[in-house]
C-alpha cells in the first residue's frame, strides 16, 4: 500500500509530537502492508512555519530513524495545504509541496460551511501548472450538501482523496453514508489513512476499505492510483466492482 496523506513528522503539527510517536506510527503502517508513507503536515495561516525546505528536512530525519530501527518503509515529502493558503504562495513553493516530487498536490479541502468562491479558487491553482488531489472531501460541507461541484471538479482532471476510515463511521454515520455514495459515483481514486498517531487516528486503509466492502477497490485506491499520482503518469482505469456488505462482527464492524 502506499499512503498519500499521512501526518507522520514529529513536532511539526498535529501529527506526533516525537520521534518516538512517528517511529510508532511507521511501525504499525508497516504491519498494515504500507511500503511508502508521504508525509503531508499541514501547511496553513496555523502552521506557516511548515515551508517546503522544512518538511524535506523532518522527512530525512525521519527516514534515517527508521533505518535505524529497521522499519521497512520510505517517508517520502509532500504537504497538505489550505486552500486559501495555496493561494498565497509562489509556483516554486508549491512545486516543492507536491506529493513526493511529483506533479500533484495535496490541497485541504475548507472544513467550513459556506465556500462560497472555491471552485474558482481550485480552478486558479490548477491553471498555475498544479494538478489537484483534493483532501478529505467526504468531510467538506461544500461537498456534503452538493456533489455535483465535486463532480465537475473531478470531471476537469482533479481526484478525490478519501479518508479511509470515513468509509467505517469514524467521523459520523453522516460523513460514512456520503463517503460511500461519493465512491459508487466514481468521485474517489485514493484511499489514504489521514492518521496523526498510532492510537486515536492510525495509519489504517486496507481494514477500512474491506470492512466497508470495497475489497474490489483495495488495490486500485490503495497502490495503483497512488503510485501513478507519484510518477505522474496516467491514472489507471476504475475497473467495474461491486461495494460488497459492510462487514460487522460480535461488536459491530470488523477490527483487526
Amino acid at each position: 500500500m502506499i499512503d498519500l496523506h499521512c501526518h507522520v513528522l514529529p513536532g511539526i503539527d498535529d501529527g506526533p509530537e516525537t520521534m518516538d510517536g512517528a517511529i510508532e506510527l511507521a511501525r504499525m503502517a508497516v504491519a498494515q502492508g504500507t511500503s511508502v508513507l508521504v508525509a503531508t503536515p499541514h501547511v496553513t495561516y496555523d502552521h506557516m512555519h511548515n515551508t517546503s525546505d522544512r518538511i524535506l528536512a523532518a522527512v530525512e530525519e525521519v527516514n534515517r530513524a527508521l533505518r535505524k530501527q529497521r522499519i521497512d518503509v520510505m517517508v517520502l515529502p509532500g504537504a497538505e495545504v489550505a486552500l486559501e493558503r495555496a493561494g498565497e504562495l509562489d509556483d516554486a513553493e508549491l512545486a516543492a509541496l507536491r506529493l513526493g516530487g511529483g506533479p500533484w498536490l495535496l490541497v485541504e479541502c475548507p472544513m467550513f460551511a459556506g465556500g462560497m468562491g472555491v471552485d474558482g479558487q481550485l480552478h486558479a491553482l490548477a491553471s498555475r501548472g498544479n494538478r489537484i488531489v483534493l483532501a478529505h472531501p467526504e468531510r467538506c460541507p461544500v461537498f456534503q450538501t452538493d456533489l455535483t461541484r465535486l463532480e465537475r471538479l473531478v470531471d476537469g482532471g482533479m481526484l478525490g482523496q478519501i479518508t479511509a476510515s470515513s468509509l467505517t463511521g469514524q467521523f459520523g454515520r453522516t460523513v460514512e453514508r456520503i463517503s460511500k455514495d461519493m465512491v459508487d459515483r466514481g468521485l474517489i481514486h485514493i484511499a489514504a489513512s489521514d492518521a496523526h498517531n498510532a492510537g486515536r487516528r492510525p495509519p489504517v486503509i486496507r481494514d477500512h476499505l474491506e470492512d466497508a466492502g470495497l475489497d474490489g477497490f483495495v488495490d486500485w485506491m490503495g497502490m495503483e492510483v497512488p503510485e501513478a499520482v507519484l510518477a505522474g503518469t496516467s491514472i489507471p482505469y476504475r475497473a467495474p466492482a461491486e461495494r460488497a456488505p459492510a462487514r460487522k462482527g460480535l461488536f459491530g464492524r470488523r477490527r483487526r
